[in-house]
């Protein structure tokens, strides 16, 4: 793990990082990752739209998730919010509420 936000933390904004990210806190905003991956933990609770290469969902998500390679629901994610990515894996148990739009390409990174 190369950069992390921790349980106690609120973060209200824009995130942006140069490096993967994982979020067990609460952010409310936007989170933008680029070339790099976004692990939101399974306690964490996320009001943002999400922009990564690889984005790993255990916890809340509320706004659009857009990844460039794959998108991986565990089986505690909850979204509420469109989903755009080449590959997304969702376990029993993940909950979905918006579109899903899984091409099967690769996505230039915005």
């Amino acid at each position: 793990m190369a950069a992390w936000v921790g349980k106690a933390l609120l973060i209200q904004g824009k995130v942006t990082s140069t490096e993967n990210l994982t979020i067990d806190g609460r952010v409310e905003g936007t989170i933008e990752l680029g070339d790099h991956s976004l692990t939101i933990g399974p306690d964490a609770s996320v009001e943002a739209d999400l922009v990564a290469q690889t984005i790993v969902v255990s916890g809340a998500v509320v706004g659009n998730v857009l990844a460039t390679v794959k998108v991986d629901l565990h089986a505690t994610a909850s979204v509420k919010g469109d989903i755009e990515a080449p590959l997304i894996v969702m376990a029993d148990g993940a909950v979905v509420v918006g579109k899903v739009d899984a091409t099967g390409r690769p996505r230039p990174a915005k």
